[in-house]
Formats: structure tokens, C-alpha cells, sequence
């Protein structure tokens, strides 16, 4: 029994072909590929269209300041209930439930100032409903 190694020949890739193929393939695509210069590009932009002018002054507007008290379109309210709320804003809508409601509150109000708002609002009917986020005043004394 021959239980001896045999020498085998050594494996050798030839990458001659591979090179012959892609040369041509890039003479290919060379040849057959344009080339254009776009000097812009034609993008179609979305349009929007807001409220006329009249429309934005109709809105109703609660401003709630860091202490937690109520402004009505400008009116100071003596009460921060719910009730005094309601009443200010239907005097204010004239009880219109489908004018735009803002609830613009301090950076530093009560969460549960804000939440009356618009419970309140939510009660009341009132469907366009908006809420931001006003900055305290930095002014220096």
C-alpha cells in the first residue's frame, strides 16, 4: 500500500480572460453612454393658501402666562376656572365653534392651565384648534 503523499499541481487562476472582459465591457459602456449638461432642473414645488387677512383677525386667541392666568383676545380674566373661561371665549366667538382657537401658553406654565384650555375648547365644540409655546419676556428691569 502506498500511503505516501502525492505531489499535486499547483492551482493557478489565469486572470487574462477577466481582463480582456472587462476592458471590453468599459469600451462598451463608453462608447454607448451620452453624456448631457442640465443647467437646471425643473422641480414642481407644492402651493399652499392661507387664511385672507380678515379671516386670521377673527380668530380666537387664549394666552395663559406663567402664573397660570387667562387672556382672552387681549382681556384679562379675574377667574382661571373653567366656567369664567367658557364664557369669555363664547362672548368672544360669539358662538361661533368653527373659528380658529390659539392656545398660546408660556414656557413656563402650569401643564394644567393649558390642559383647562383646551378642555374647555374641546367642550365648547371648537374643532380648529392650535396650540404654541410663547418665550418668557427677558426684558432687564
Amino acid at each position: 500500500m502506498k500511503f505516501r503523499r502525492q505531489s499535486r499541481e499547483e492551482l493557478n487562476v489565469n486572470l487574462t480572460p477577466l481582463i480582456d472582459v472587462v476592458f471590453l465591457l468599459l469600451i462598451f459602456f463608453m462608447v454607448s453612454t451620452t453624456f448631457t449638461r442640465e443647467t437646471q432642473l425643473s422641480v414642481d414645488l407644492p402651493e399652499a393658501t392661507g387664511l385672507m387677512r380678515d379671516e386670521v383677525e377673527k380668530q380666537v386667541e387664549i394666552l395663559i402666562d406663567e402664573a397660570g392666568n387667562y387672556r382672552v383676545n387681549g382681556r384679562a380674566l379675574v377667574d382661571t376656572s373653567m366656567r369664567t373661561l367658557q364664557a369669555a371665549v363664547y362672548k368672544v366667538s360669539e358662538g361661533d365653534t368653527t373659528l380658529p382657537l390659539v392656545i398660546s401658553a408660556d414656557a413656563q406654565a402650569a401643564h394644567e392651565s393649558v390642559v383647562r384650555a383646551m378642555d374647555a375648547a374641546g367642550q365648547m365644540g371648537f374643532s380648529r384648534l392650535s396650540i404654541a409655546s410663547v418665550q418668557p419676556n427677558t426684558q432687564a428691569p
